[in-house]
Parts: structure tokens; sequence; C-alpha cells
């Protein structure tokens, strides 16, 4: 059986993006083309309604190429738990407003036990901080903690 993978935005973004002239960036970019060519199809990919939430605001030409990347891929089911998990993550996690939706992908890999959340959102979300309040949160919950990665890091 493969291991289930959250596809949050940002690697969404990264994949369709115009090739960009920031290094940074660019490398990201290349490096999460290189791990949707090569690890992709070893994982089960899932998302939530919140990265296509995400995924429908800005550009219209950069809307299409990121919804035609999320296509067929299983959308996990928004519960009443998996809402109250998710604000409890915002208020342990200290979030701004403006970045809430974080706490929502946090929660929805937790609350659906997939086993990775790949981002490349390493402010609020892959840090050494968010996995430590993940723990306390989610240990007295009996929950599993996803593996918060970046596309370098994940694979099988």
């Amino acid at each position: 059986m493969k291991a289930t993978v959250y596809l949050e935005t940002s690697v969404v973004s990264y994949l369709t993006a115009l090739p960009s002239r920031d290094l940074i960036v660019a490398a990201h970019q290349q490096v999460t083309h290189e791990w949707w060519r090569l690890q992709r199809p070893k994982f089960d990919l899932v998302i939530s309604p919140y990265v296509l939430m995400e995924a429908a605001k800005g550009d219209p030409q950069m809307i299409t190429r990121r919804l035609a990347v999320l296509s067929g891929i299983p959308v996990l089911e928004e519960t009443p738990g998996l809402l109250q998990l998710a604000r409890k993550y915002c208020e342990a996690l200290h979030l701004p407003k403006s970045k809430s939706l974080d706490a929502f992908h946090l929660a929805a890999a937790s609350w659906h036990r997939v086993d990775y959340l790949l981002t490349w959102n390493c402010r609020h979300i892959a840090s050494v901080q968010i996995r430590r309040a993940l723990l306390a949160a989610n240990l007295p919950l009996g929950l599993p903690i996803p593996g918060l990665c970046t596309p370098e890091e994940l694979e099988a």
C-alpha cells in the first residue's frame, strides 16, 4: 500500500507557476517538477477543500492551471471534528488571521491520518515549532502527526 500525501497549495503553485528569475524560487520550482515527475507516482495524493479554495484565487490563467493539476485528486471530507481541530490549531499555533487556512491544512492531514503533508510553507506548516505544537495538540486526542516536509525531503 502506498503512503498518502496531502498536497498543500504551495506545491501546486510552484508546479504551475511561470518560471521565476528569483534563484530560490526557481530552485523550488525545479525541485517540485522533479518530485512531481519522479516521486508523485509512488504516493497516493489527497487534497482538501481548503487547497481548492486557495487554488481558485488570483490570476484566472493561473487558477486554470492549478485546478487542472488538482483535478482527479481525491478531496478529503470536511467534518465537524476536523473543523474543531483546526480551530484548536489556530489558537495553539498563534497564526495570524491571514494565515488561518494553514491550520486547516494541518487539521485535514491530521484528522484524516494522512502520512505526509507536502508543502513549501516552512514558516506556518513545515517547521519545528509547528511540529511541537501539533504533538501537544494531537497526543491527547490520539491523532498521529503527519510528516511535514517539502518536496526536497520526501522520497519513497
